[in-house]
């Protein structure tokens, strides 16, 4: 029987979801059943639509749920979608602490369902090339991304540049969420090089406009086994950096352009190019974030394929193969997160006029790309390279999950 499918945030990044869904559907792989946004749904669906995900639930009855809402909102939605007999395709973050991960962990052990968490980046070739060259040699890790949004970004929505929204977590900041998959694939590079589970947060996080979360920031993640990961991202950046993981060893340097799935690793000048069984187009999901921005030449070779997050759900119910990002997968990520919301976690430092050229919407910090690509190439935060608008990093240890 075709599964029958059913998107709940159909607006917003709801749309991409939408069109791969109607990939699927024009293939004969599944049906779509409904769709549901609290606000007017654009463009008009030819499925029924709904306001409130309860009721397409009860009136649709569908296999599988694409949950693409508010963050804050997920954990509810998911329990209910669980409750309704459905599996789900969760989008990044899935929940904002470790006690929510737990819950629905035990939802999903309960009602023998399937959780899939929406960072399309594992699910590339070039990942799965990058994770094969980690080793326990590995001595440092980096993730650095330098990315621009305006004014309008941060009114795209009443949740965007919030912290707390109905006294539950947000964190729209850019270490979860337009960067999330930076921190999540440098986290399970982590994994991967064996380092066991990270341990250490020290972290300084700063912001160009008057918003509640970080814009830029800078964190350093010490694994269980010593090995450092240093994470320098920005919203406020000169030169487009899509985003880079690098992982250091004895042999040389892996990176891996995850957003655009071009990859470099050591003794080699380039890779060779190989695509997945997948009939997908290659990163389009990852690409969807970087409209407007060009990728400078970097000597990395393009890697193409990607298995698609839906279409893994999809195999994973009909032939019990092993989820690419199972829930389970994302605890560190949820950590962190959470570590970032604590009452104790200092509000991200606001820079002054000094600090930030203003040119109509756009806000950047002058010579920020040259500061990123200097912490991740000394492991070293602003704080201790003498920068003049640093402050003080924020230290939190890490649950055990």
């Amino acid at each position: 029987m075709t599964p029958r499918v059913a998107l709940i945030g159909a607006n917003g990044h709801g749309r991409w979801h939408r069109r791969r869904i109607a990939e699927l559907r024009a293939g004969g792989i599944v049906s779509l059943v409904g769709l549901a946004d609290v606000q007017p749904i654009d463009p008009a669906p030819d499925v029924p639509a709904f306001t409130d995900h309860r009721e397409l639930l009860t009136a649709t009855q569908p296999d599988v749920v694409v949950i693409c809402t508010p963050p804050h909102t997920h954990l509810p939605i998911a329990l209910d979608a669980l409750r309704a007999g459905c599996d789900l395709l969760l989008e990044k973050p899935p929940v904002t602490s470790p006690a929510d991960h737990e819950t629905l962990l035990t939802a999903l052990q309960s009602t023998g369902r399937s959780c899939q968490v929406g960072f399309q980046a594992l699910g590339s070739v070039a990942w799965s090339r990058f994770r094969d060259a980690l080793s326990p040699k590995t001595t440092g890790l980096t993730a650095v991304a330098s990315w621009k949004r305006d004014d309008t970004y941060y009114a795209r929505s009443p949740w965007a540049g919030r912290r707390m929204v109905g006294g539950r977590p947000v964190v729209d900041g850019a270490l979860v969420n337009p960067l999330a998959h930076a921190v999540m694939q440098a986290l399970a590079a982590g994994a991967a090089a064996g380092a066991g589970r990270p341990r250490q947060l020290e972290v300084e996080r700063y912001r160009v406009r008057p918003i509640e979360v970080e814009d830029t920031a800078f964190a350093r993640i010490t694994f269980e086994t010593g090995l450092p990961l240093l994470v320098a991202v920005t919203l406020a950046g000169e030169d487009f950096i899509a985003g880079e993981i690098e992982a250091r060893g004895p042999d040389g340097t892996a990176v891996l352009e995850y957003p655009t799935d071009r990859l470099a690793l050591p003794g080699s000048g380039h890779t060779d190019s190989a695509r997945l069984d997948s009939g997908l187009p290659g990163s389009e999901a990852a690409r969807s974030d970087l409209a407007g921005f060009e990728a400078p030449d970097s000597g990395l070779i393009e890697v193409p394929g990607r298995t698609d997050l839906l279409a893994d759900l999809l195999r994973h119910r009909a032939e019990g193969t092993p989820l690419l990002v199972p829930l389970e997968a994302t605890a560190d990520f949820t950590a962190v997160l959470e570590a970032l919301t604590m009452p104790e976690a200092p509000e991200p430092q606001l820079l002054n006029s000094s600090t930030v050229a203003v040119e109509g919407p756009n806000r950047t910090i002058p010579g920020i790309n040259a500061l990123l690509r200097r912490a991740a190439a000394e492991l070293r935060l602003p704080s201790e390279l003498g920068v003049p608008w640093a402050t003080t990093p924020y230290r939190r240890r890490l649950p055990v999950m």
